[in-house]
C-alpha cells in the first residue's frame, strides 16, 4: 500500500491501484440522506394527490426527517474529522468536501459540507414550525404551506452542499458519479418546489417558467463546470432515472401506505405520479443541444451559454403544456404555449449565464485538483458536431 504525500493534502491509500479519499464514506451518506429524502417528497406529494391530508407523523415524513437527519450527521462528521486533522498539524484534504473554512474561529468546515449541513439545520427548524403548524391547524391539505416550503427549499440547500462535495472529488470515479447524481436528484427535486408559485397568475404558467429556470441553470451548471463534452447528458439521464423510478414507485406507496392505515383513495384519482410528471420528459435531447453551445463557450464564445439557456427554457417551458395534456389526459392549451414558451426563453438566458458561472464555482471547490480526469465519467454518445464545435 503507497502513500501519496502530495502537499497541502492528507495521506491517500491506494487500493487495487485506484486512489480512495477518505471523504467518500461522507460523501456517501450525504448523497444517501439526500436520496432518502427525495423519496420521501415524491411519496408525500403522491399521497397528498390521491389520498389527501395528512398529519405531522407519517411515514414519507419519516423518510423526508430521517434523509435530512443522515445528511446532517454525516456533514458534522466531516467537520470534526477536517478540525480534528488541522489541530493535529495536517491539512485537512480538498477531496473529502472541499476547501475547509473556518467557522467561528473554531472549526475547519469543509466549503461543500458547511453548506449541506446548514441545510440539514434550517430543515430541523423549519421541522418544528411545521410540527407548530400541524397541531394548530391539524392536516395539511396542500403540500404549498409556507413550512413546507421552508422545509424544500432546506433540502435544496443540502443538495447544493451535496453538489459542492463530489464536485470536490470529481479526480476520483466516485466524485464523478455522485455529481451526476447529486446534480440529477437536486434538478429532480426541484420540480416540486415551483408549486409554490401555483397560485400566481398571469399571462404564462409560472409553474413551467420556475421549472424551466431552475432545471436549465443546473444543466448549465454542469457544463460550466466540466472542461469536454458529456457531464450534461449524464445529469439529464440521471434525472431520467429519477422519474422513471418515481414513476412507478410513488403511486403504488401511496395506496398500499393507504391500505395499511385504513383510508380511502379518492374516487377520482387518475393515478398519474405527480411529482415524476412535473419533471420534463424531453431534458436528454435538450442537453444534447446544450452541449453544443457549451462546446462554443469552451473556445471562448462567452454569449453560447446564454443563448443555449434561452432556446433550453423556451423549450422546456413551452412543451411542458403539451406533457401535461399528454400525462393528464385534457386537450392542449394552444394560447398558452407562446407566452409559455417566451417566458421560457426569458428566464433560460438568465439561466444559461448563471449556470455557467456556477459551474466555474464549482471547481473552486478543490482548486488543487489535476485536470486529467475532468471528463465526465465515461463519455455518452454525444453528436459528433458536438464534439467538433
Amino acid at each position: 500500500m503507497g502513500m501519496d504525500m502530495t502537499a497541502g493534502t492528507l495521506p491517500r491509500a491506494r487500493v487495487g491501484g485506484a486512489a480512495l479519499s477518505g471523504g467518500l464514506p461522507t460523501a456517501a451518506a450525504l448523497l444517501l440522506g439526500s436520496l432518502i429524502t427525495l423519496v420521501g417528497l415524491t411519496w408525500d406529494v403522491q399521497w397528498h394527490t390521491d389520498v389527501g391530508p395528512d398529519t405531522f407523523f407519517t411515514l414519507p415524513h419519516l423518510f423526508l426527517y430521517a434523509g435530512s437527519a443522515i445528511a446532517g450527521l454525516a456533514s458534522l462528521t466531516a467537520v470534526l474529522a477536517a478540525t480534528a486533522a488541522q489541530r493535529a498539524g495536517r491539512d485537512p484534504d480538498p477531496v473529502a468536501g472541499g476547501v475547509p473554512v473556518a467557522v467561528l474561529g473554531v472549526f475547519k468546515a469543509p466549503v461543500g459540507h458547511l453548506v449541506a449541513g446548514c441545510g440539514a439545520a434550517s430543515f430541523l427548524v423549519y421541522g418544528l414550525w411545521d410540527l407548530w403548524w400541524h397541531s394548530l391547524y391539524g392536516f395539511d391539505a396542500v403540500i404549498e404551506s409556507p413550512p413546507h416550503i421552508g422545509l424544500l427549499l432546506s433540502v435544496m440547500a443540502t443538495m447544493v452542499g451535496t453538489a459542492v462535495v463530489f464536485a470536490a472529488a470529481f479526480e476520483h470515479r466516485w466524485g464523478k458519479v455522485g455529481l451526476v447524481v447529486s446534480l440529477g436528484a437536486l434538478a429532480a427535486f426541484s420540480t416540486i418546489v415551483v408549486l409554490g408559485l401555483t397560485s400566481v397568475d398571469g399571462p404564462f404558467e409560472a409553474v413551467y417558467t420556475a421549472m424551466a429556470w431552475l432545471v436549465v441553470m443546473l444543466v448549465v451548471t454542469a457544463g460550466g463546470f466540466a472542461r469536454k463534452a458529456g457531464l450534461m447528458v449524464w445529469v439529464a439521464a440521471a434525472l431520467g432515472v429519477v422519474q422513471l423510478v418515481g414513476w412507478w414507485f410513488s403511486p403504488w406507496a401511496a395506496r398500499v401506505y393507504a391500505e395499511s392505515v385504513g383510508l380511502p383513495v379518492r374516487d377520482y384519482v387518475r393515478g398519474v405520479p405527480v411529482m415524476p410528471a412535473l419533471m420534463p420528459m424531453l431534458l436528454i435531447p435538450v442537453a444534447l443541444l446544450l452541449e453544443l453551445f457549451a462546446a462554443r463557450a469552451r473556445r471562448g464564445a462567452g454569449w453560447a451559454p446564454v443563448v443555449g439557456g434561452g432556446v433550453a427554457g423556451a423549450v422546456l417551458a413551452g412543451v411542458q403544456g403539451v406533457q401535461d395534456s399528454l400525462v393528464y389526459g385534457y386537450r392542449v392549451q394552444v394560447a398558452q404555449l407562446l407566452p409559455n414558451a417566451v417566458a421560457g426563453l426569458v428566464v433560460g438566458l438568465l439561466a444559461g449565464f448563471l449556470g455557467w458561472r456556477f459551474g466555474r464555482m464549482l471547481r473552486a471547490a478543490n482548486p488543487g485538483a489535476p485536470t486529467r480526469s475532468d471528463t465526465a465519467i465515461p463519455a455518452p454518445a454525444v453528436p459528433a458536431a458536438v464534439k467538433e464545435a
